[in-house]
C-alpha cells in the first residue's frame, strides 16, 4: 500500500493530469497582512503567521500536496537534491502554485545556490505578491549575494507587512530614518 503515492506521483503528470486551478486566497491573505500590521505582540503575529503557511502550503490536490510534504520533507532532512527533483516536479504539475516556487528556492538557499533561489523567489512573488516569507527569503538570498543594500529594502518591505518577522533582526537602521 505505501508505494502506492509514490507510483502515483510519478505516474499522474505522465497520463496527462492537470493541476487543478490554485484556490485564491488574495482576499484572506491582504486580511492578515493588515492584521499583522496591527497586532499588539509576537504571540499574534505568530497565530496569523500560522494561518498564512496554511494557506500558501495548501497545494490544489492530493497529487500536488504529496509532492510539495515530499519536497519540504527532504528540504528538512537536508537532502537538498532529492526536494528539488520533487519540487521541480510538482512546478511542472502546477506552474501557477507559489508554494512550489518558494520551497525550491528555500532547498537552493540552503545549498547556497542563491541565484537559483532568487528566481524561484521572483516568480513566488509574481503569483503571490504579498508573500512576506518568500520576500524575507528574497531578502537574505539577496544578502548571500552580497546585494546587501538591495537585501536591505526587501527586507524593509516584508517587515512593513509584518512587523514582528524575525528577520527584522537583520535591519541595518539608516541614519536619521524610520521603518
Amino acid at each position: 500500500m505505501k508505494w502506492i503515492l509514490p507510483l502515483c506521483l510519478c505516474a499522474a503528470p505522465a497520463f496527462g493530469q492537470t493541476c487543478p486551478p490554485v484556490t485564491d486566497n488574495s482576499q484572506r491573505i491582504a486580511e492578515i497582512v493588515v492584521a499583522l500590521g496591527a497586532a499588539r505582540g509576537e504571540g499574534d503575529a505568530r497565530v496569523l503567521t500560522q494561518e498564512l503557511w496554511e494557506m500558501w502550503t495548501d497545494a490544489p490536490d492530493e497529487i500536488a500536496q504529496a509532492m510539495l510534504d515530499e519536497g519540504m520533507s527532504r528540504r528538512a532532512s537536508f537532502d537538498f537534491l532529492g526536494a528539488r527533483d520533487v519540487l521541480d516536479r510538482l512546478i511542472a504539475y502546477c506552474p501557477e502554485y507559489a508554494e512550489g516556487y518558494n520551497q525550491r528556492a528555500f532547498a537552493n538557499y540552503l545549498s547556497q545556490n542563491f541565484e537559483a533561489a532568487l528566481v524561484d523567489l521572483e516568480r513566488t512573488l509574481e503569483i503571490v505578491p504579498n508573500h512576506i516569507a518568500a520576500l524575507s527569503g528574497k531578502a537574505l538570498t539577496l544578502m548571500g549575494l552580497g546585494r546587501n543594500d538591495e537585501a536591505q529594502l526587501v527586507l524593509r518591505e516584508a517587515v512593513r507587512m509584518n512587523p514582528w518577522l524575525q528577520e527584522r533582526a537583520l535591519l541595518i537602521e539608516p541614519i536619521g530614518t524610520d521603518l
